[in-house]
């Protein structure tokens, strides 16, 4: 056994050694309720969260309000004790968002413009746009069953909203959001020329 080895042993044999006369000292309930004490009075997660959401908003990858976010997590940690933070550089697609307008408008109602925000990493469109019909589908089985006759050129509306008859939102959500991940390629194969999706709440 090398003597780097033997040295690691005895160390950790007194680590071990510490934490039980530590145990058996103050007794283990004392010391797990002080760890809960101080998980549920300190605020400082809940605060950096709150500058997060507050001071870097949109934070698509590439952007000043990401690099923000990383600079002030960098900083977080190394307030928290951390002995060692560094940043390491990563090259990721930086997506610039244009100006974004949806109208719509139709012989009952006349024309409407609709509030609209485009998805990160989507293909932008020149400044004529686009202007087509509108297909309502709410799952990718309708997208199916109406094929490439009833959808070629036109511009695709997915409108399915997420359960709220489910008490884990998360799941309501995930069972929504493929519209909204795939939804576009899904409906480019049957000849779509654009995509509209709903919020999924």
């Amino acid at each position: 056994m090398s003597d780097r080895v033997r040295a690691q042993k005895n160390i950790a044999v007194l680590i071990l050694f510490l934490i039980s006369n530590i145990l058996n000292a103050q007794g283990p309930s004392r010391i797990l309720s002080s760890i809960f004490d101080e998980a549920l009075t300190d605020r400082t997660a809940y605060n950096n969260l709150e500058y997060i959401c507050k001071h870097t908003k949109g934070r698509i990858a590439g952007s000043s309000a990401a690099e923000k976010a990383v600079e002030f997590t960098k900083e977080a940690l190394l307030k928290a004790g951390a002995d060692t933070v560094w940043l390491q550089k990563v090259p990721v697609p930086h997506w610039v968002r244009g100006t974004e307008k949806c109208r719509v408008s139709s012989s009952a109602n006349g024309k409407r413009d609709l509030s609209i925000t485009a998805l990160g990493l989507s293909v932008g469109t020149t400044q004529k746009g686009i202007t087509s019909k509108v297909i309502e589908v709410h799952d990718f089985e309708e997208l199916k069953t109406l094929g490439i006759q009833n959808i070629q050129g036109k511009i695709v509306f997915f409108n399915r909203p997420f359960d709220n008859k489910l008490i884990n939102s998360f799941a309501a959500y995930g069972g929504a959001v493929n519209q909204r991940t795939t939804g576009p390629s899904e409906a480019a194969k049957y000849g779509a020329i654009a995509v509209i999706v709903r919020s999924m709440t």
